[in-house]
């Protein structure tokens, strides 16, 4: 995330204590002496199906469901974003917790709410989150300015939560866990202003190093942390303010969305210039592969297909790729029809496919994309389009449900990326049939296993590797797809394989208990 600054006034470092409702608020909080579950407050920038740009949302509304199942419940603190505040008043049983006085410059309440099963508290800040459209980006693309007191407000409300300053609300949890560095100073303030307070254990999740949460020091006194709190060995980073440093720093634990991630981060080339710290913190860093929520993503019952279908009924798929067809405007064709779901960025390959899409095209293999990202990349594509107008179609744009019916229709799902933390998206592609081509990184390593020649005789080939993170490397993968599609019997094997690989949440939400 680019570095921003604010023209607003610095915040009252003093927080007023809430205003009580003349009706105690009411917060669940588990009977700790009648039953060993754990609770845990998660503060997240974004959720799953309230509020989503990428992959974190999934993984920030999936994994408190998962946790039901292991004795651990969940409160998870998330911003009042428009349609979030239109989703919690709907609810007849949602209500303000807290009238809270100047907060980062504006009044602000806290409101407790059940939503598609999952129990939030809601910062409703109008004057840091009511605006329509892009979580962090203005129309013009750009992130908003005041970003960086926006979440420090979010992290804030974390903290103090974290350590019961609020006791009207009865709540104390055993442990906190952020995610990126939207909430990454929530255990910063716990460290620098709850001395003497309950303090629960931290966890931080990186789900993508690359963005860090780094603007001028100039912002520094609008935090409210005290002076000696901007030093290396708090929040200063290369001489600016390091809100993802510093929440690696001071979290108890970290973890990444992938074990080979993990040991990625602490290398030169994919350290980001964290790497020192995370080599000098491994013994707190851990990787924990994400999981889907198989419910959502399930093609016996996902109503954005055009034909459900489960392992037994392959064959149905075939209605789906019609479907796909249609959308994009391609002729039909037995040929194998690959997609791309994803943001089209340097990171994501999406120039490595530019450079291969005419030998692809050439080999008969028709490509779909959809996704949004760099304007020159967009409009490259749609220059390939009308190169290639049977075999290359592009959709610019978020479609939730346009993702689903690509993935009950294409035949395999192209993930290129340069480095990629967990990715979810080959993940669906499992869990749907749709064979995941992949670039040997991160969480794409952990999570398929390559349809080489003793994986395919074994029967537990679930996709295809790129031997190198090059334009070559995805042509060669693509030769190798043509290959194994013209073998009816081996195709279906890998998408058997991939169907019945488990890409829940079960496994991970056990290895995240233990880290609570």
């Amino acid at each position: 995330m680019a570095s921003t600054t604010s023209t607003k006034k610095a915040p009252v470092h003093q927080v007023e204590k809430p205003v009580r409702k003349a009706e105690k608020p009411v917060v669940k909080k588990v009977n700790k002496s009648a039953s060993a579950m754990k609770e845990v407050l998660a503060v997240a920038s974004e959720i799953y199906p309230l509020i989503k740009t990428g992959g974190l949302a999934d993984v920030v509304g999936a994994l408190p469901l998962a946790l039901q199942a292991c004795d651990v419940h969940v409160t998870t603190l998330v911003p009042g974003y428009p349609r979030v505040m239109t989703a919690v008043r709907a609810q007849t049983q949602a209500k303000v917790l807290l009238n809270i006085g100047d907060f980062f410059g504006g009044s602000v309440q806290l409101w407790s709410a059940t939503i598609a099963g999952m129990d939030l508290f809601v910062l409703d800040a109008p004057h840091l989150f009511e605006r329509e459209g892009n979580p962090y980006l203005n129309a013009d693309g750009q992130d908003w300015g005041d970003n960086p007191i926006r979440f420090a407000a979010l992290s804030l409300m974390g903290a103090q939560l974290a350590w019961g300053e609020y006791s009207e609300l009865n709540y104390q949890p055993d442990a906190m866990h952020v995610h990126d560095w939207q909430t990454a100073l929530a255990p910063v303030y716990l460290h620098y202003l709850g001395q003497g307070k309950h303090r629960p254990k931290t966890i931080i999740t990186i789900h993508n190093l690359a963005f860090q949460g780094q603007f001028p020091a100039g912002l520094f006194p609008r935090l409210g942390l005290p002076a000696w709190a901007f030093s290396t060995e708090g929040v200063e980073y290369y001489g600016c303010v390091g809100y993802l440093k510093a929440g690696i720093l001071f979290s108890d634990t970290i973890t990444t969305v992938s074990p080979s991630y993990a040991h990625e981060i602490t290398t030169v080339n994919g350290g980001m210039g964290m790497d020192g710290l995370l080599r000098a913190l491994h013994a707190r860093l851990s990787g924990i592969v994400n999981g889907i929520d198989t419910e959502v993503w399930n093609p016996a019952t996902d109503s954005s297909l055009a034909q459900n279908y489960d392992v037994s009924q392959l064959d149905k798929r075939a209605v789906n790729k019609h479907a796909v067809e249609a959308h994009f405007g391609i002729p039909h064709s037995d040929a194998p029809l690959l997609c791309v779901v994803s943001r089209l960025t340097w990171q994501k390959g999406m120039d490595l496919l530019v450079g291969a899409i005419d030998a692809i095209v050439a080999k008969n293999v028709r490509v779909v994309i959809l996704g949004s990202g760099d304007a020159g990349l967009e409009a490259t594509l749609y220059a390939k389009q009308h190169q290639h107008p049977t075999h290359v179609a592009i959709h610019t744009g978020y479609d939730e449900s346009l993702s689903h019916l690509m993935q009950g229709g294409c035949d395999a799902i192209l993930i290129p990326s340069r480095f990629e933390p967990c990715g979810l998206t080959q993940l669906y592609g499992l869990r749907y049939g749709c064979i995941p081509v992949v670039t040997r990184v991160g969480g794409l390593n952990d999570t398929i296993i390559d349809a080489n020649l003793a994986a395919v005789n074994a029967g537990v080939a679930t996709g295809i590797a790129c031997h190198e993170v090059t334009a070559d490397g995805i042509i060669h993968a693509v030769e190798r797809l043509v290959q194994l599609y013209a073998q009816p019997k081996v195709w279906q094997a890998m998408q058997t394989a991939g169907m019945n690989t488990d890409v829940s949440w079960a496994n991970s939400a056990q290895l995240y208990k233990q880290l609570y």
